[in-house]
């Protein structure tokens, strides 16, 4: 497998991403809490750009210990990418549709090397 260059660590501020391509393929890189995910940049739902929309916290219902809500709040960990087509949101870490876990986008690996970082297609 080839390694394509997309840009620096130094240029990734925490929360941002490239989008680079890989041969036929668009691939969006994020940088999240120092972690970086590459994702396909083709959304399962009508193939818009899943990975060029808003990044968001997640939003988490936080419950009582009778199993009454206490309200929705956004995750202090958790991040979510929307593809600006239909709004179908991605899990960061993971890939997974967050409207059905079965859809996936085809994930990346992310290499490293120094300064610089890589995609591994």
């Amino acid at each position: 497998m080839a390694e394509q260059f997309v840009g620096r660590v130094s240029e990734f501020a925490d929360g941002t991403r490239q989008i680079v391509k890989v041969g036929n393929t668009e691939v969006g890189v994020f940088r999240h809490e120092g972690t970086f995910y590459a994702y396909s940049n083709y959304c399962l739902h009508q193939g818009g750009p899943a990975c060029e929309g808003l990044t968001i916290a997640k939003v988490e219902e936080h419950l009582r210990e009778d199993k009454t809500s206490v309200g929705l709040f956004f995750s202090e960990k958790d991040m979510n990418f929307v593809c600006p087509w239909h709004g179908y949101e991605y899990d960061m870490k993971s890939g997974e549709c967050i409207s059905d876990r079965k859809l996936k986008l085809k994930n990346y690996e992310v290499v490293t090397k120094g300064d610089d970082v890589y995609v591994v297609a």
